[in-house]
């Protein structure tokens, strides 16, 4: 029975195992000494100010899909970049080329869209 998939299953059981154990061990060797300060939402040393369900100004998510965006584009370059070079030995270095520029293209539009929209100027 030489299964090649034994010794990943035998890592995964060993690791799932020791990180189950180790969370059993450190609840019951643990100190437990709860205080008001401990209790409190996060933790942090200083008293809430305000509402913990404060409202977020659509910005930061409009800036998060933003980068979204731009960082796919980084994602689709470095495959091409690396293939690239086998392309044009191929004789399709041109018409790789060209799709990557039409590509980079219409994300260059959004920027300017967004741009234009001032949708990354921060108030």
């Amino acid at each position: 029975m030489n299964n090649p998939y034994l010794a990943i299953f035998c890592l995964f059981l060993f690791a799932l195992l020791l990180g189950v154990g180790f969370v059993i061990i450190s609840h019951f060797i643990g100190q437990k000494r709860p205080s008001t300060a401990k209790m409190m939402p996060y933790e942090c040393g200083i008293d809430p100010l305000g509402a913990p369900r404060a409202e977020f100004s659509v910005k930061f998510f409009l800036v998060a899909m933003i980068f979204i965006v731009f960082d796919v584009e980084v994602a689709f370059l470095f495959p091409w970049a690396v293939l690239f070079k086998g392309f044009m030995k191929a004789g399709l270095g041109g018409f790789v080329f060209a799709e990557m520029m039409i590509f980079m293209g219409i994300l260059l539009m959004g920027l300017i869209y967004v741009y234009g929209k001032k949708a990354l100027k921060w108030e």
